[in-house]
């Protein structure tokens, strides 16, 4: 099995009511369904933030000019497609005052196959979901970049 550090940043989209959008992957290779917040993989001289924002973007359509420069340190590790990521991915905070309209504007192929949906959780809600969410502990995160934003 390969590992990976591959520079990577997430954005923690907050509506309103406190709720966070997550998005639903299954893994062709372990079959493994879970949640994740929007992001991924940071492109060769790109920063942390403009990737964040170019994220949101391809992946739920919502405008990355959203995205604060707010933003906290989540250690991760977790399996993908057959590789195992051990890294550090800067969570980005990006909050709307009603949940907009999630639509995937530019997955990539293996993005088209693993995506199952979205949806808007509150913390409680987060926490009872059937399959697992990552990072563990993201309700934590929400709360460490909320309070951090203000």
């Amino acid at each position: 099995m390969t590992i990976s550090d591959r520079p990577a940043a997430r954005v923690v989209c907050v509506d309103g009511l406190g709720r966070v959008l997550l998005l639903r992957w299954r893994d062709s290779v372990s079959g493994v369904v879970f949640w994740e917040p929007p992001g991924g993989g940071t492109d060769p001289g790109e920063a942390p933030l403009d990737a964040a924002r170019r994220e949101l973007t391809e992946e739920t359509g919502l405008p990355g000019e959203a995205v604060d420069d707010v933003w906290v340190p989540v250690p991760r590790d977790f399996h993908w497609l057959g590789v195992h990521y051990v890294k550090v991915e800067p969570f980005y905070l990006a909050r709307f005052a009603e949940p907009p309209e999630v639509a995937p504007a530019r997955f990539t192929g293996e993005e088209l196959d693993a995506y199952q949906g979205h949806g808007w959780f509150t913390p409680a809600q987060i926490a009872a979901l059937p399959e697992p969410v990552e990072p563990p502990g993201l309700p934590r995160i929400v709360a460490l970049l909320t309070n951090r934003a203000g």
